[in-house]
């Protein structure tokens, strides 16, 4: 592994005589690979480049590592081994009333709960964590300033801004992720200048990529029923947006405040309940999102962290009621971690 990733850091080198952009090949699978083992092997690394490149280009991937094992240190204790597997602890059954559930450990998939986990059901507006992953990849700038439309609106659900209303596109991103607001996400979605039908096939790319191949998008907000997938893939979801800073810390803001550069002070509600809720078992969320239409009933998908640093995702798709949903992922949540233990 080593080798290959020198090797991948010389082509890295010589590709900036041909224009090539492939930053994101390197150094995505350097971070994920090295990240839980810490930064120790990233210093093994970076003495190893150092060895057999010189020069500017040199320079700053070496520096881009530094960067990379910083943020590894910072963001406290990793895995130590991805050798790190739940094993059933009880024979305690579970039971749940929504239409599909399911639940898995966060580091390797390993399935934990499910029922009916790969039948096809309505997102609603947990639509809204794919169609952040690709703003983020079109992010026209956090402080770009968008100005409301008209056409921007849509039915359902709270409308926080309004036709003529400037905002900046940070803004705009918090109010789709907090407070799930739909006319904001499309506002989001048109201030990177890709129109909605562009931006919904740029969805449909994405999740394909990543694999979910029972996952497609007919709008980017969840109202259209036509936009499915199964519990199984929104965990996967879940899993890889809240792998994004930008994301999590969004999904884990209980209130979110901001002004319009017109003045107008706005204040924005999370529609997780469960960030007010004390879990028991010192069990903590680290992020979700919601989602509800008459069709898809009510759903949140989140993952979560005992005191002993094991993650799990837990999916409840198809709830009968607002409160059913987090009381059932409560539920379900607390069972997988009494019935299992890690080694």
């Amino acid at each position: 592994m080593m080798l290959s990733l020198i090797f991948s850091l010389i082509i890295y080198i010589f590709s900036f005589n041909f224009g090539l952009n492939i930053n994101n090949f390197i150094f995505t699978p350097v971070i994920e690979e090295y990240s839980g083992r810490a930064s120790s092997n990233l210093r093994v690394l970076t003495a190893s480049v150092k060895k057999i490149v010189i020069g500017k280009e040199a320079e700053a991937i070496i520096s881009e590592i530094d960067r990379a094992r910083n943020q590894i240190e910072q963001q406290g204790k990793l895995p130590e081994s991805p050798d790190h597997f739940p094993a059933k602890s009880t024979s305690t059954e579970f039971s749940i009333t929504a239409n599909e559930a399911f639940s898995m450990d966060s580091y390797n998939e390993d399935v934990l709960f499910e029922k009916n986990a790969e039948q096809p059901w309505p997102l609603a507006s947990i639509t809204k964590l794919i169609t952040a992953l690709v703003f983020l990849d079109y992010n026209p700038g956090w402080e770009t300033i968008y100005e409301v439309k008209e056409e921007d609106k849509r039915e359902g659900g709270k409308i926080y801004l309004f036709p003529g209303e400037k905002v900046k596109v940070k803004d705009l991103f918090h109010v789709s992720l907090v407070g799930s607001g739909n006319s904001e996400t499309i506002s989001l979605v048109r201030s990177t200048g890709l129109s909605e039908a562009e931006f919904i096939a740029k969805m449909n790319i994405k999740v394909k990529s990543l694999g979910l191949e029972n996952t497609s998008f007919s709008d980017p907000v969840g109202l259209d029923d036509k936009n499915v997938s199964t519990a199984k893939e929104v965990a996967k979801i879940i899993k890889i947006a809240l792998a994004n800073d930008d994301i999590a810390k969004a999904t884990l803001t209980k209130k979110y405040s901001f002004k319009t550069l017109q003045g107008r002070e706005k204040k924005i509600f999370s529609t997780d309940e469960l960030l007010d809720t004390n879990l028991t078992n010192n069990i903590r969320v680290m992020g979700g999102k919601t989602g509800h239409t008459d069709k898809a009933g009510f759903s949140f998908a989140g993952k979560f962290i005992n005191n002993q640093g094991d993650e799990i995702i837990s999916v409840v798709l198809g709830g009968l009621d607002k409160d059913s949903r987090f009381s059932e992922t409560h539920d379900l949540v607390k069972w997988v971690f009494e019935s299992y233990r890690w080694r």
